[in-house]
């Protein structure tokens, strides 16, 4: 069986998923608070087998306060050597491979399913074409810079719509299977 890779984020309106200083502080605004509603994450992070990020991520999310994927392995890519804390050592699987060469692995161990999250992560497995599917939310903030979600691809990657939905708060979320196979 092929491992799915799925990309789940928040963007501003003008593409970036951090500002230039890797700030995140605009995802996190009182006006953006839903009561109720999740925005589709529970039922999307049930259905992964392990979280694959890179290590600017890694190094952002290790500053909240606590550490959101208690549950859930942690393969943190990188090609430094990082130092990880003691209480998240037997959470955290630091590895130094190429997107389709850790997609192979992880299934050989057993993977179904992994979440991708991470600017330069995510570029680089869209490349690889191991992403399948998109879910995109975007915020209504304009940041006029930042850290884009996506960058420079060595040739058109299609797109099929496979839905958006509009949440009370202002959050637009499109969903898109990637059409890899052309």
């Amino acid at each position: 069986m092929k491992v799915k890779c799925s990309v789940y984020v928040a963007t501003s309106v003008d593409g970036f998923i951090a500002r230039t200083d890797g700030g995140i502080d605009w995802l996190s605004k009182v006006e953006y608070a839903a009561e109720e509603d999740d925005f589709g994450y529970k039922s999307f992070i049930e259905s992964v087998d392990a979280l694959v990020m890179g290590r600017n991520s890694f190094e952002k999310i290790l500053t909240f306060k606590t550490w959101p994927y208690e549950d859930m392995p942690v393969i943190v890519l990188s090609s430094q050597t990082l130092e990880i804390p003691k209480a998240l050592q037997d959470k955290i699987r630091l590895e130094n491979l190429n997107p389709e060469v850790l997609v192979s692995k992880l299934a050989a161990e057993g993977a179904n399913h992994l979440y991708i999250d991470g600017g330069i992560t995510i570029q680089r497995f869209l490349q690889a074409r191991l992403i399948q599917k998109l879910t995109i939310t975007q915020l209504p903030v304009l940041l006029g810079d930042g850290i884009p979600l996506f960058g420079l691809l060595m040739k058109e990657l299609p797109l099929r719509h496979l839905g958006t939905k509009n949440f009370p708060n202002g959050f637009v979320q499109t969903t898109y299977q990637v059409i890899n196979d052309v």
